[in-house]
């Protein structure tokens, strides 16, 4: 893993695969990591594409920034990224939170991005009722740290069905969620509770876009696919089955598939060498 110094922060990807690669930049979820994104990298590379995969300011090896971090926070930093990579423009994609980032990406950086992949998550603004919940969710990872939430919400994260019957799948979730510093989780879920409604945005684009979701997806569910769907001319929805939130872990064959298929068909090339 690489780190450079991004916008006062320390943040630590991999870039793998062939330079020549059409690029394909992966966004993990609160409260994860790249790594979140090894199925798909693997996949990704073999099949000759360039994938970045970076942990996020907070989270992982990359250092945190206490307080509070918007979501616009986390695009400027890839937009840097791909900067100091020398990258031009990319596939952006992103699950969950991940999801709504790529949108900020294409937001705040349209001419960087040259297709979504949008991976259970959702377009509309915080509600109140959301703001206060996240908000008190900060201060209880501050005051806690990540075990008793990671005990409470893996069977959300993962469909229930596949917490036991992928334990090794489900331990990696896990210990993901625990190494996670409180600091980093707590100032994204701040942020975040002020991020914009994307759906005017998506409306707009013109850009091959991927949604997928997990069709027993409990924080984000197939509707709210079906409605990024509605608002994005030409847009391409997968349901996988027999997954919940994170159907990139759950179902990597069937979630590697969906995204080889699309980024073939839209014409994003992979290395020919």
């Amino acid at each position: 893993m690489n780190a450079t110094p991004l916008r006062g922060a320390t943040v630590h990807y991999d870039d793998l695969g062939p330079s020549s690669g059409t690029p394909v930049l992966l966004i993990h979820g609160h409260p994860f990591n790249s790594t979140l994104w090894s199925p798909q990298a693997e996949a990704l590379t073999a099949a000759g594409y360039r994938v970045v995969t970076p942990d996020l300011r907070g989270y992982g090896r990359s250092s945190v920034t206490p307080g509070k971090v918007f979501l616009a926070d986390f695009a400027d930093d890839l937009a840097a990224l791909l900067d100091h990579l020398g990258i031009e423009r990319a596939v952006v994609g992103g699950v969950s939170m991940g999801g709504q980032i790529a949108m900020e990406v294409q937001l705040r950086h349209p001419d960087r991005v040259l297709g979504l992949v949008l991976s259970d998550t959702s377009a509309p603004s915080e509600t109140e009722e959301g703001k206060q919940f996240r908000n008190r969710l900060a201060d209880r990872l501050l005051a806690e740290g990540m075990s008793g939430y990671t005990d409470e919400v893996i069977d959300k994260m993962l469909a229930p069905y596949n917490v036991t019957g992928m334990p090794a799948v489900a331990t990696r979730v896990q210990d993901m969620m625990r190494a996670t510093d409180p600091r980093g989780a707590a100032a994204a879920l701040r942020g975040r509770t002020e991020r914009p409604d994307y759906r005017e945005i998506l409306a707009g684009v013109r850009k091959p876009v991927l949604i997928v979701v997990g069709e027993d997806d409990v924080y984000t569910p197939v509707a709210n696919a079906e409605a990024i769907r509605d608002l994005v001319p030409d847009a391409v929805l997968a349901v996988v089955e027999k997954a919940g939130h994170l159907p990139g872990v759950e179902q990597p064959e069937r979630f590697n598939a969906v995204l080889l298929d699309f980024l073939s068909a839209r014409g994003f090339a992979a290395n020919s060498s």
